[in-house]
């Protein structure tokens, strides 16, 4: 009689399939430095039910990741207690080495590989920033390279970008635009970094983004109106989505006979566009 031997123990047991994890870029309200206002007013709530689930994160600052998710639990409550999830901080660039060098990644042993483990294990990760969009304008977009190599699926969450929010309220080029990030810190350098931007932006007629620290905005739009050209349009946003913030554009030259004082605690974006 023959005898029929099943697959799995002519084979062997098959090892389980493992269902990878997704990566979820969280969006962060703008209100850093400000009163911190209803969630609801500036994100989803199919947002909001994705955050409250989450048990895994990687942000930019564990402090406020916290606070924002004591935010999320008035509104959802969360899956776990906040001390049980677990919440990893990102490296921050070293100074004076590019944020993607590949020598930094291998003294550091690949922390943004490491970062991704929950994924591998099957657990959904949160990417969130301290405020806006993670992965721009911030570390977040390293570990969002690093997902994509590992062939981990990346979702984009809906909710505010203050570059893009200042753009659109700019009224200045949105057609052709360009982030630049901060200005350099010393005077000189600072003054031919503004003079560079402005006849690039001239030239091929392209909005120029800026940030900088909260601290030191003024100081900021001092060297901008010092170093500008009188015609060229000058966009100032500040506490985007808060009571008592703004989006202006005016010629430079109308913002030296009004210039006003900013806040040192809102971020802030300068757009401008050379004329």
């Amino acid at each position: 009689m023959r005898r029929v031997i099943p697959q799995e123990a002519a084979t062997g047991p098959q090892a389980p399939t493992v269902t990878r994890g997704r990566l979820f870029l969280m969006p962060n309200a703008l209100d850093l430095g400000g009163e911190a206002g209803d969630l609801r007013d500036v994100l989803p709530d199919g947002v909001l039910r994705i955050a409250a689930r989450l048990q895994y994160w990687a942000v930019e600052d564990a402090r406020s990741a916290r606070a924002f998710l004591k935010r999320v639990d008035a509104v959802h409550p969360l899956s776990q207690a906040l001390q049980a999830l677990h919440i990893a901080e990102m490296p921050r660039p070293q100074k004076g080495r590019p944020s993607n060098s590949p020598a930094a990644a291998r003294a550091a042993g690949d922390p943004w590989a490491d970062l991704l483990a929950p994924a591998w294990a099957g657990h959904d990760l949160g990417v969130l920033s301290e405020a806006g969009m993670p992965g721009v304008a911030d570390p977040g977009a390293r570990l969002v390279d690093a997902a994509h190599r590992a062939g981990l699926e990346v979702q984009a969450l809906p909710g505010p970008s203050s570059l893009v929010l200042a753009l659109a309220a700019s009224g200045l080029q949105g057609q052709q635009f360009a982030f630049v990030g901060y200005l350099p810190q010393e005077p000189d350098a600072r003054a031919r970094r503004i003079r560079e931007l402005e006849a690039w932006s001239r030239k091929a007629d392209q909005t120029q983004l800026l940030i900088e620290t909260p601290y030191r905005n003024q100081a900021v739009l001092q060297a901008l109106l010092a170093h500008l050209s009188p015609e060229t349009r000058l966009s100032i946003s500040i506490g985007l989505t808060l009571p008592g913030g703004f989006s202006r554009t005016a010629p430079v030259a109308q913002w030296r006979r009004e210039t006003p004082t900013l806040s040192d605690r809102m971020p802030a974006v300068f757009a401008l566009l050379g004329r």
